[in-house]
């Protein structure tokens, strides 16, 4: 996220159990089919909350209504999202909202809910999309679904933990076509959070994260929410030892004790280059301090190459580390938007770039440099207009020897691609090429139904995304997008709490 805004701002005839995560599903039906998956992401006394999805694998749709029956007494859905829920009886009805009713032949749309209990828990066993029943059939059944049966399971599932179940170590990972793979050839997407501090707080007399230590207790705390990714940003002048304190190795050990033990506890570290060094002044100028201590257009030849450089020397041969370039250009901004052709030329080439006194660093410099030391890790590089055009991210990106290339998009509500059209067009183009991470997505009020829309989209074309901020700065709305209150994880109302039930359906 740009300074300027930081600042200011699922069913099946078997039931399988997977390391505590109860989950059923169905084969799919024919023409005017569905495929669908239930699960019971955490439970805890007299509540849980439950995931279901669907696929449509019939011809298109404009509109859907999903029902099933709960099978037990007492289960009760008390609020939902992705959906307008409804429940009469043991019969629960989820219709689609304004913006998701339209599903494509092979789409999918995932919702959640919270309810309550006052018994078993045991999970439906049928589900049906338009009146259609979601039974593995290649024609549709002749005569409507009868109700489900009420009989539970014979082997009830086992009470899930109340968090997500523990894992190794972050996964090695690689491209591979248009996906983010593991060593076994897994497809991997990251999820998760910005934890910002790193890039202002060395420069701010504000210590290295901002007053918390990024310890075991506040990684606990990211966990129960089911986080998988955390993108950090860092501050050149800091890295460098050019400005501010903690500086130089003192602030490298930092970033390497922080980024190892996200590894160690299954989290991807995203290492970001936020904030760097260069006097600008130029159209929509943060600052005018030549230091670190703001959003530039572009980073400089000067530094920027020298700090990619000691990152991918200190992280290489640790492919559970992803780097992440340049956090959002906006060159384009720079030259008032009159050649987007010359800022598409800045981005990947750097040079000399109209409208910013400083010899640029472009993607292709960055990334040359961290090939040079050796590491594989794979890296993001940015759009243009703060990293939410990829527009010509195809043509203009830079070349990788080692394949390991990934595109970043972000997304926020005031931005200019905010639509599933643009989206479809621009952002899924690049998608069907190379993975596309969602470095940062957000919304500046404190509902969810922006990011929801944006999650739904990523979850049905593969796109990973890490929401801003892991940072308890005051109530949702005070600061823009503040996703917790305070450093144990309560998530803020409602954004926070939007977001975090949404990751916990989810798995990368």
């Amino acid at each position: 996220m740009n300074n300027r805004v930081a600042l200011v701002s699922a069913a099946a005839t078997s039931l399988l159990v997977v390391g505590g995560w109860a989950a059923v599903s169905t084969a799919s039906a024919a023409a005017a089919g569905c495929s669908a998956t239930y699960a019971v992401v955490s439970q805890w006394q007299g509540g849980f909350q439950g995931g279901v999805s669907f696929t449509n694998l019939g011809d298109p749709v404009t509109t859907w209504k999903l029902e099933f029956d709960f099978p037990a007494a007492g289960q009760t859905v008390s609020q939902g999202w992705n959906a307008t829920w409804s429940q009469s009886g043991s019969h629960v009805t989820a219709s689609n909202a304004a913006w998701n009713g339209a599903v494509a032949t092979g789409g999918s749309v995932a919702l959640g809910f919270i309810g309550t209990i006052t018994g078993s828990n045991p999970p439906p066993t049928s589900f049906s999309v338009n009146g259609i029943r979601c039974t593995g059939t290649t024609t549709p059944p002749s005569t409507p679904p009868s109700t489900p049966p009420s009989t539970p399971p014979s082997t009830p599932p086992s009470t899930p933990p109340s968090t997500p179940p523990a894992g190794g170590p972050a996964p090695a990972l690689h491209v591979s076509g248009n996906k983010l793979v593991t060593a076994a050839g897994a497809t991997y997407r990251l999820l998760g959070v910005n934890r910002s501090s790193g890039e202002f707080a060395c420069v701010q007399g504000k210590g290295m994260w901002d007053g918390a230590p990024a310890d075991q207790a506040g990684i606990d705390a990211m966990k129960t929410w089911n986080v998988h990714a955390v993108r950090i940003p860092l501050n050149e002048d800091c890295w460098l030892g050019l400005s501010g304190s903690p500086s130089g190795p003192q602030y490298q050990q930092e970033v390497k004790k922080f980024a190892d033990a996200l590894v160690a506890n299954g989290i991807t570290p995203i290492l970001d280059l936020h904030w760097t060094h260069g006097l600008y002044t130029g159209n929509i100028s943060a600052c005018a301090d030549v230091n670190a201590t703001c959003q530039k257009p572009m980073p400089s030849m000067q530094y920027t190459p020298q700090f990619w450089t000691g990152v991918a020397t200190m992280f290489k041969g640790n492919n559970a580390v992803v780097f992440d370039l340049f956090n959002e250009p906006y060159p384009d901004a720079s030259n008032n938007w009159s050649d987007m052709t010359a800022a598409w030329k800045c981005l990947r080439d750097g040079g000399t770039c109209t409208g910013i006194t400083y010899e640029v660093a472009g993607m292709q410099d960055l990334l040359d440099a961290v090939r040079a030391t050796g590491a594989t890790n794979v890296v993001m590089t940015a759009g243009l207009t703060w990293t939410n055009d990829l527009s010509q991210w195809l043509t203009y990106k830079p070349t990788d020897p080692t394949g390991n290339l990934m595109a970043s998009w972000h997304t926020y509500n005031f931005n200019a691609c905010v639509t599933t059209s643009c989206w479809d067009t621009q952002i899924g183009a690049v998608a069907a090429q190379v993975p596309v991470q969602a470095g940062e997505i957000g919304q500046d009020t404190c509902a969810h139904d922006y990011i929801d829309q944006v999650m739904a989209w990523a979850d049905a074309h593969g796109v990973g995304y890490t929401a801003w901020t892991w940072n308890p700065w005051g109530i949702c709305g005070s600061s823009g997008n503040v996703l917790i209150e305070d450093w144990n994880g309560t998530p803020t109302k409602t954004y926070g709490e939007g977001f975090k039930a949404h990751l916990l359906t989810v798995q990368p």
